[in-house]
């Protein structure tokens, strides 16, 4: 993210190398990061995880197995409204 520019970043929370988790904490620290909208995929969509997203202002939430048309909604809303974060949780 840091060495190009994304107008959305879809990502799991899991995985190998660095943990999306780890992109949302240094996403917090650097202000230009925070204006890139983010799309989390993951097989963990509980309510509680849905909260700690919404505080890192993840733009959506989308649930494994997921439908493709959801997963382009989402990219889809992100490229037509990339400054207003909202959690849509799918």
């Amino acid at each position: 993210m840091r060495g190009g520019s994304a107008d959305v970043v879809v990502m799991d929370l899991m995985m190998p190398e660095v943990s999306g988790w780890d992109v949302l904490r240094e996403r917090k620290i650097e202000p230009a990061l925070m204006a890139i909208p983010m799309i989390v995929v993951t097989a963990s969509s509980s309510p509680q995880l849905t909260d700690l997203l919404l505080d890192r202002q993840v733009y959506a939430v989308v649930a494994k197995p997921f439908d493709l048309d959801v997963l382009v909604a989402a990219v889809m809303a992100c490229l037509t409204r990339p400054h207003s974060p909202e959690l849509a949780a799918a």
